[in-house]
């Protein structure tokens, strides 16, 4: 009786351990396959006009503001390889009486000197809009950015009472909808 117990403590025992054992790690890493996304057709921004009527040097001036992709720019490609066409803005300012004081387009090119070489290559000219008066220059916000991202870099454009146009990067943040309150940690 003895041995039997003996076998059957054996057993049990060897049943126990092989039941710990469990089942051999596989160090095969299951991940999903990356698909790549093929690019569409070249994204086209939509056509965009602003006018509006501005009290300027003691008279009102008429400003318009058109964008409209242009297929006489290069195309400009992101990361993916998707492409995009880049825009071209004309600003027209007009008198009371209808007469043009100013117009003339705006394309990215002409910014060159205010961006670095990877917006040049990569970004599209995205906005321009009407900021302000300033004595005796019209005061315009214009940005060039990487397309369908936050990214751009802010640029401003200036002309004066006699047509100079001058253009510069805006270092000046807009804080104009901030509380004042806030710090810049905060923001």
């Amino acid at each position: 009786m003895k041995k039997i117990l003996a076998f059957a403590a054996v057993g049990m025992m060897l049943g126990m351990m092989a039941s710990c054992g469990g089942k051999k790690k596989s160090d095969d890493i299951i991940a999903p396959r990356v698909v790549k996304v093929k690019p569409k057709a070249p994204v086209r921004m939509q056509e965009y006009t602003d006018e509006r009527d501005v009290k300027w040097l003691g008279k009102t001036y008429h400003v318009a503001i058109n964008r409209q992709a242009s297929d006489s720019l290069p195309l400009v490609k992101d990361e993916t390889g998707q492409k995009f066409v880049d825009n071209v803005f004309t600003l027209a300012v007009s008198r009371a009486d209808g007469s043009v004081f100013f117009s003339r387009k705006f394309t990215k090119p002409m910014m060159a000197d205010y961006l670095d070489e990877d917006y040049q290559n990569t970004g599209i000219f995205e906005g321009l809009v009407f900021d302000k008066v300033d004595g005796d220059w019209l005061v315009f916000g214009g940005s060039v950015g990487h397309p369908q991202t936050d990214e751009y870099i802010p640029l401003v454009i200036r002309l004066s009472r006699m047509g100079e146009v001058v253009i510069s990067r805006d270092a000046q943040m807009d804080t104009s909808n901030v509380d004042p309150s806030t710090t810049e940690d905060d923001v």
